[in-house]
């Protein structure tokens, strides 16, 4: 997705997601199915790993599509001209200097209490409990990035309603503001900002999105959705976001006020 524009590539993948979800199978019934670790499947659907040949020969089976995924393969994919396997989150993660990272909906993946995540994983019904775990698990490898040797330099903002809102119950609620208040005031490289309620509408409430600097230098967009993310590095997406984070950040309170802010809020949640 070189050029922002959806690839063969891409369409592949996203038709591979709603295959497997026409089924009605989980990415782990789907890699039983195939003689695939549910990890590879998972690489696959969120095109981070390109799926082999001999992989599409076997979902193609499995699912009883005809073979229709292997030649999209061979006549499609091969007509891209850039590169067609998207970078992924968590090569993106680990290749990030600097996250700029804005939320309206939830407190940030990467600074989130294991109660508050499990919590959100679980509010969506269409996940069994495995599919939960294995979401878990990973959300929770990820925040390693924060404790290595060059860990990226984090700006965090997200709206005071996320805050308010409860997530898996008063205590995972304390303790989640908490846990943002002593990241902010202890780890050198966390920043945290609150819009508070008070603020009116402002451009950043049109969604979630995160921009990452990284170690080439280069800028790169990334957008979480309900089905996979959505990587942007257009000169024009990349300066609407910019642009978008910039008069967001503007709304946010200051680090120490936020911090305050912060520890109100778990005061209210005790």
């Amino acid at each position: 997705m070189a050029d922002g524009q959806m690839t063969a590539a891409a369409f592949l993948v996203a038709e591979l997601r709603r295959a497997r979800a026409r089924r009605g199978w989980s990415q782990d019934e789907l890699a039983k199915a195939v003689n695939y670790s549910p990890s590879m499947v998972s690489a696959v659907e969120l095109g981070q790993q390109a799926p082999t040949a001999k992989y599409l020969e076997l979902v193609d089976r499995a699912l009883d599509t005809g073979g229709l995924f292997g030649r999209m393969s061979t006549e499609l994919v091969s007509l891209d001209k850039a590169q067609p396997w998207l970078r992924g989150w968590r090569r993106i993660l680990a290749e990030a200097r600097a996250l700029r990272w804005f939320d309206p909906l939830h407190v940030p993946g990467l600074l989130q209490t294991e109660d508050y995540a499990r919590a959100v994983f679980e509010s969506d019904r269409l996940l069994d409990a495995d599919e939960v775990e294995r979401r878990l698990t990973d959300r929770m490898d990820s925040q390693r990035v924060l404790y290595e040797d060059r860990p990226p330099h984090v700006v965090a903002v997200l709206d005071e309603s996320v805050l308010r809102r409860r997530v898996g119950g008063r205590k995972v609620m304390c303790e989640q503001a908490l846990h943002l208040a002593r990241l902010a005031t202890e780890h050198p490289r966390v920043q945290v900002h609150v819009v508070p309620r008070s603020a009116e509408e402002y451009p950043g409430l049109n969604g979630p999105f995160i921009l990452a600097t990284l170690d080439d230098h280069s800028d790169l967009a990334y957008l979480g959705g309900q089905i996979g993310g959505q990587e942007l590095d257009r000169p024009v997406d990349l300066l609407r976001l910019q642009w978008t984070w910039e008069a967001t950040l503007g709304e946010a309170l200051p680090p120490q006020e936020s911090i305050e802010l912060l520890r109100e809020v778990a005061e209210s949640w005790s």
